[in-house]
């Protein structure tokens, strides 16, 4: 059970973001029995509203996306604890109704589904409606900022009402299995971690890949971007748990410690690199799995002239410390690609003697080609697990080695649904545990990396590439002096 006295504030409890995540997240700890009998949700928008209107939504929107998670008597114990306060966040006066809704013997947290924008206007009325008190925490959602000046910004402004172990600035990412498995797999054993630098390591592929275009968010989407979008938090927090140095123990503090040592020796990219280290792309028309679609500036909504914003974009970075030094480390991701999948896939360096022949065989015809290195890869989504590829004996008369998988999948070894990020999160959130947050710290170290990219984008024209493929060939100029390719799979 989750400590008690804990009630929930939900800015932007009527937006996308609760509807599809938050709300289900915090269904499914109360089905799980995760959350406290008296703990409270105040669901907090600016619609006039009445709470029982608001819970008949909600429960409508729940049941169509849980389907068959979806339980009436779990539903009838959950809605109870909903209580909806209509409040505009620009009226410091109406910040009274959640004044008098909290209880000084409990703790508020406060969630902000908000745009960061809003972010320094509700903490101040907060404070002077003085809904904040030394036990509250705050919860922000990406993205912290729109550039590195701007994300000080923010994190300064929230800094004036809260303290930083009291601020949880959420990647939902950090709260999936197999990116927390990257410090197990890592720590745990001896085999994998005595491998893990350079001197076994040829290259670290990290990519994030949607079918999906920008679903009609076109004007929001072309003042963000992809670079913004999931390089500054996502691809780096996944750079971050694949190569930080070993914390000294399993605590919030010290594994954050370790992740921003790591952001801190990346080598800087600058105008006179960024050429060399940096891809960007925009989706033209084409089809997707035989369906038709528009390309970037004909979505809905779209500028009539042209965009410079990236829908794909690709970087190879470096970390320049004792154990990542010389090894590059390619980060890709975009839009309308050919498969919905995030994967880290560490390339391992060939033996330095090739005494054996190996096969590669497809549709029953089979090439001899040289020895191929070992892959070990982490699969995010959509099917979560850990695959590592080897050169076997390949049955027969004749020595020659084929690449076989041994695979780790959570669905087939547990035979069970993994929570979603957000129920792991919301739950952390409620104990107290900031392990799987970003520190004020870390969100500008991010954005110290990828903000010489966005100086320099009148350098990085973007190129376009058909939809349903893998970005575009210029994205593989990143390879060069690398040992290997894009995994396309």
């Amino acid at each position: 059970m989750s400590s008690s006295k804990i009630d929930l504030v939900l800015f932007g409890a009527r937006g996308d973001l609760s509807r599809r995540k938050l709300f289900p997240a915090l269904y499914q700890l109360d089905k799980a029995d995760l959350l406290s009998d008296d703990t409270r949700i105040a669901a907090v928008a600016r619609q006039e509203l009445e709470t029982v209107d608001f819970v008949e939504q909600m429960g409508e929107t729940l049941k169509t996306n849980l389907g068959k998670d979806w339980d009436d008597k779990i539903w009838s114990r959950f809605k109870k604890r909903i209580e909806y306060i209509r409040i505009e966040f620009s009226e410091k006066e109406q910040f009274n109704a959640l004044r008098e809704w909290s209880d000084d013997s409990r703790t508020l947290i406060f969630y902000m589904a908000t745009p960061p924008s809003m972010f320094g206007i509700i903490c101040k009325h907060l404070d002077e409606a003085n809904c904040i008190d030394s036990k509250s925490r705050i919860v922000l959602e990406k993205p912290i900022g729109h550039d590195l000046k701007s994300s000080k910004e923010v994190n300064d402004t929230v800094g004036e009402f809260f303290s930083e172990s009291s601020i949880y600035r959420i990647d939902h990412y950090l709260g999936k299995e197999t990116v927390q498995n990257l410090l197990a797999l890592r720590f745990a054993n001896r085999l994998i971690h005595s491998q893990w630098d350079n001197s076994c390591i040829d290259h670290i592929q990290i990519t994030a890949a949607e079918t999906v275009g920008i679903e009609g968010r076109w004007t929001y989407y072309d003042g963000v971007g992809q670079l913004r979008d999931m390089v500054q938090n996502h691809l780096l927090q996944l750079l971050s748990m694949v190569a930080m140095e070993p914390p000294n123990k399993v605590e919030a503090d010290e594994i954050r410690a370790e992740k921003v040592k790591l952001l801190r020796a990346m080598t800087p990219i600058n105008k006179d690199n960024v050429a060399d280290q940096a891809v960007r792309g925009q989706y033209s028309a084409g089809w997707i799995s035989g369906d038709p679609v528009v390309g970037y500036m004909e979505e809905e909504g779209a500028a009539e002239d042209s965009s410079n914003t990236e829908t794909f974009v690709a970087l190879k970075v470096f970390v320049d410390n004792w154990r990542w030094a010389g090894v590059p480390i390619l980060l890709r991701t975009g839009k309308r690609m050919a498969k919905k999948t995030t994967e880290v896939a560490v390339q391992f360096k060939v033996p330095p003697l090739q005494l054996f022949q190996q096969v590669e065989c497809e549709d029953d015809v089979c090439d001899i080609t040289r020895i191929k290195p070992n892959t070990l890869i982490f699969q995010i989504q959509p099917n979560e697990g850990i695959f590592l590829k080897v050169g076997t004996k390949r049955p027969g008369m004749r020595f020659v080695v084929e690449d076989v998988k041994m695979d780790f999948s959570y669905s087939e070894t547990w035979n069970k649904s993994l929570p979603e990020a957000y129920e792991r999160l919301l739950l952390d959130t409620l104990h107290g545990d900031s392990t799987l947050f970003t520190r004020s710290d870390e969100v500008e170290a991010e954005w110290r990396i990828v903000q010489p990219v966005l100086d320099n984008v009148d350098h990085l024209k973007p190129f376009t590439y058909p939809p349903g493929e893998w970005g575009m060939s210029e994205a593989d100029w990143l390879f060069h002096g690398v040992e290997g390719r894009w995994r396309n799979e």
